[in-house]
């Protein structure tokens, strides 16, 4: 932290995103607890719809406001801990920390209601985002868009919103949207993992490094100009990110790349022991059920 303290309060803690999001918390809980008396079929916000809500804020603050997205202009480990953070964790606990009324009144809404019509569609949504992700990690992309605060921001939106339709069949629980049961859970989470292998693969196993805004300096300083204001950074002098890293730069993207496919597998083994326990649940309630049928109909003993 002591090096990177040179690039100033601004770049390190991302002020005006802070009050953004605190703007957007507040709001949430507005619409949750006093304005939902104005909303159709509103019902009291749950203790753990509130938390899943403000842990993705929290976290998404983490990764996109803290030291931690300056970090990810220096270091391509951190740039995947943010991404394996944004589209694995923050996606799927904003999904689950808005109430299925307040997702039922803005579904309504005819351009939101045909887009997530067609985008989550589980085929359609595993397809289109690891597309999409693993086009961003090419090495022209990535350093074309790394370049642009207009593009790299509105490319984070777009795979985040790619991320809320990859999730949304896996987890939501609104009455009549795209779900996924069962057996279909575990094949479409085993189908996402072999898909976003190949863009993992090619970072880890890379003879050298891919990214000019990693390794050259003309690149690295104009991909920190989107989050280091212009005049802190002229005043800097600086050649590159060698003096910020702990690593050499090949190491720096072979790890990167490692953390994306662990956070993935952690998330993905989570999330297929809770499809476990709700399927033994499910049974067990079922087995139950026949065993009271049974004893219902059980005839009377002859006396």
């Amino acid at each position: 932290m002591g090096a990177i303290s040179i690039f100033g309060f601004r770049a390190l803690w991302s002020p005006f995103f802070l009050l953004t999001l605190l703007f957007i918390t507040a709001l949430y809980f507005l619409i949750t607890t006093v304005w939902r008396k104005d909303i159709k079929d509103s019902e009291p916000l749950q203790i753990r719809q509130a938390l899943y809500f403000v842990s993705s804020m929290v976290l998404l603050y983490a990764v996109k406001g803290s030291p931690i997205d300056l970090l990810g202009h220096i270091m391509f480990t951190m740039h995947m801990v943010q991404m394996s953070f944004l589209v694995m964790i923050i996606a799927p606990l904003f999904i689950l920390g808005i109430p299925n009324w307040l997702w039922l009144s803005v579904l309504k809404l005819p351009v939101i209601k045909q887009l997530f019509g067609l985008f989550t569609k589980p085929v359609l949504s595993v397809v289109l985002f690891n597309v999409f992700f693993s086009l961003y990690h090419l090495p022209l992309v990535f350093d074309t868009i790394k370049k642009s605060e207009a593009m790299h921001g509105l490319y984070t939106l777009f795979l985040f919103i790619l991320a809320v339709f990859l999730w949304w069949p896996m987890i939501n629980k609104v009455p009549g949207q795209n779900k996924l049961s069962g057996v279909k859970k575990v094949a479409y989470l085993i189908t996402s993992a072999i898909l976003l292998t190949p863009a993992c693969g090619i970072i880890i196993f890379a003879s050298h490094p891919i990214y000019q805004t990693y390794y050259n300096s003309t690149s690295w300083l104009q991909a920190m100009s989107l989050c280091v204001p212009s005049d802190t950074l002229a005043n800097l002098n600086l050649s590159g990110p060698e003096l910020f890293s702990w690593l050499p730069i090949l190491e720096d993207q072979q790890l990167g790349g490692v953390i994306m496919k662990i956070v993935q597998e952690i998330v993905d083994i989570i999330v297929l022991g809770t499809i476990l326990f709700e399927w033994f649940k499910k049974d067990q309630e079922e087995a139950d059920k026949i065993t009271e049928i049974m004893l219902a109909n059980k005839p009377e003993p002859i006396k």
